[in-house]
């Protein structure tokens, strides 16, 4: 199955595990519940879904890459205990708690979550020593002779022999304890995690034309050449970075992480074509509505892997605000929530405004990190908890230094600041649309209502943040072209092009 799939049935394997009866005993008995074993190739995302689906279910998670231990490490050291056996005294070799176990009630202790994800990686490439602590674990739950606590669910992950020389195969008597999940590459599902975590604009409208260059592993008598989604993932934020410096992305940067000559080479030569597009067709100037004719006579006698590239960077800008928007709301509403609390608290109270909004930030701020401790915040979430925590620190020294001691004049003060939020916002939302509908008019200038418009909608339905926007604030060019048979007859016609252009780029 494809990453997607596998981290969907990972939670609902944890919904179940978790799932408790009316006299708080789980449903399945922790005896019942199998490990998970995820089998995947190197770079697919095992790690990222874990993450993911431990805050998308509210339970703590803690990591380790096994690898990186010692046989003591795993199982606890040993040491000497005296014991009395039939009257007599023998000396008895015990363990300390294993450190991996250790980590799970230290984690418990600072979250306060008492049901969690153990997660195990690489768990088929341990060492010889190490191996038999690793099957013991699988099958029995325990490191050493501790036991993993209730309500923690172990999954393992591992990569199949032919990515990873060290793997060792799991006998039928583990395998037999085990649910086991193998997951494949899918550059469908992918692209979908990659515009949500805003992949470079350039990766996502080469691989749309090169789909079999997403990810390879080839074995030559040269050595070993791969790329997978975790290096095209990396490249993209240096990529983000090399730009931001004015810095070169050359054939050399490309092959630092996308570790294929011939992959990196071609990639590096249609970066340069993208970023040539970029300058030529003037993105910035064509969202705002200023569409020449030359940019249109250009675009419509263009190659189709140029209308690919263009219709991409359309998409990148477009996606900057889409994903700016979001987080914008994403900040407001946070703040918004604390705000109708303070309200209360702020007028009824005798102590002073700029006390409560103290109180008030030391609050969030225990909050914030005990969320952040537990693993329960993405990226974007913790920059929004960090936001608001620097506006509400805004309002209560502007409050403490204008000296307003009365609440209801105090929070009509934090009132218009936030109406200021909200006016910022609007406009944001209103220029994103207009930019929006300014694409889907050159489209329509440049092609009609042909397969350009097709992908268009079909990348914009890929995208978490435009699609969001398009739910919240609508577009009518959008429901438009997506309810017409365009859409559903269309994609066949478009996935055959790219297919007919793939092979014909092959070809020179």
């Amino acid at each position: 199955m494809d990453i997607k799939k596998a981290k969907q049935e990972i939670k609902n394997t944890i919904r179940a595990y978790l799932k408790k009866d009316s006299y708080g005993n789980y449903k399945i008995p922790i005896v019942k519940q199998r490990p998970i074993l995820l089998i995947g190739a190197s770079g697919i995302g095992k790690t990222a879904i874990m993450e993911q689906i431990a805050r998308e279910c509210n339970i703590a998670i803690v990591s380790y890459t096994i690898t990186h231990h010692t046989r003591q490490s795993a199982i606890g050291l040993p040491f000497i205990k005296q014991k009395i056996y039939g009257g007599k005294q023998y000396s008895v070799t015990e363990y300390t708690m294993s450190e991996i176990i250790a980590s799970v009630y230290e984690k418990m202790e600072q979250t306060t979550l008492t049901e969690g994800i153990l997660f195990i990686d690489e768990i088929n490439c341990v060492s010889e020593t190490l191996a038999p602590a690793m099957l013991q674990f699988l099958q029995n739950k325990t490191f050493g002779t501790h036991a993993i606590p209730k309500g923690w669910i172990i999954v393992a992950a591992g990569n199949p022999p032919e990515y990873n020389k060290s793997v060792r195969e799991f006998d039928i008597v583990t395998l037999d304890r085990v649910k086991k999940i193998e997951v494949k590459q899918n550059f469908e599902v992918w692209k979908e995690y990659a515009y949500k975590e805003s992949i470079h604009g350039a990766i996502l409208s080469y691989l749309e034309i090169k789909k079999d260059n997403f990810y390879t592993v080839e074995t030559t008598v040269d050595g070993k050449y791969f790329v997978t989604a975790r290096g095209w993932e990396d490249l993209s934020r240096i990529m983000e970075v090399y730009e931001e410096l004015n810095m070169t992305i050359d054939e050399d940067v490309i092959y630092q992480y996308v570790q294929h000559k011939e992959i990196a080479k071609d990639f590096a030569n249609y970066l340069d074509l993208y970023y040539k597009y970029k300058n030529d067709y003037h993105i910035n100037e064509i969202l705002q509505g200023n569409i020449t004719k030359n940019a249109l006579e250009k675009l419509s006698n263009a190659y189709f892997d140029e209308r690919l590239s263009v219709i991409g960077l359309l998409l990148s800008r477009l996606g900057e605000n889409f994903k700016n928007i979001y987080c914008t709301n994403l900040f407001i509403t946070s703040l918004h929530n604390i705000l109708k609390e303070l309200k209360n608290d702020m007028i009824e109270s005798k102590e002073l405004p700029y006390e409560i909004l103290s109180k008030t930030i030391e609050i969030q701020k225990q909050i914030f990190q005990k969320q952040k401790t537990a693993n329960l915040l993405d990226t974007l979430e913790i920059q929004s908890s960090i936001i608001v925590l620097d506006i509400l620190q805004n309002y209560q020294k502007e409050i403490e230094q204008k000296i307003i001691k009365n609440g209801n004049e105090a929070f009509e003060y934090i009132k218009q600041h936030f109406n200021v939020l909200l006016q910022k916002r609007e406009k944001e939302i209103t220029q994103t649309t207009e930019y929006l509908n300014n694409a889907f008019l050159f489209l329509e200038k440049a092609f009609g209502e042909n397969q350009e418009i097709v992908i268009f909608i079909t990348e914009l339905t890929s995208n978490y943040y435009s699609i969001k926007f398009i739910n919240e604030n609508g577009s009518e060019k959008y429901y438009y072209y997506n309810q017409s048979l365009l859409f559903q007859q269309g994609r066949k016609e478009i996935l055959q092009k790219i297919a007919e252009v793939t092979e014909e780029l092959k070809m020179i």
